[in-house]
């Protein structure tokens, strides 16, 4: 299953709080793609994903956006 979360408009905490809602649902073979905008939010998920050893790649999308693919 496809997770797809577009955070252009929510600031911390509200997209860790999201994406730590989706990690819990996903199973073997599911991915969540995220898209963040606020800067303290990449930070904490980016932390939390490496914290807990999910497997990420991330890319730059804009000067302010971040595009972070977890698979399971």
């Amino acid at each position: 299953m496809l997770y797809n979360y577009d955070a252009y408009l929510d600031k911390c905490p509200l997209p860790l709080v999201k994406t730590r809602v989706f990690l819990k649902k996903m199973q073997a073979g599911d991915i969540c793609l995220i898209r963040i905008y606020d800067q303290g939010s990449k930070k904490n998920i980016l932390n939390y994903l490496t914290k807990f050893a999910w497997s990420y790649s991330q890319k730059i999308i804009s000067d302010h956006g971040l595009e972070i693919e977890i698979t399971k």
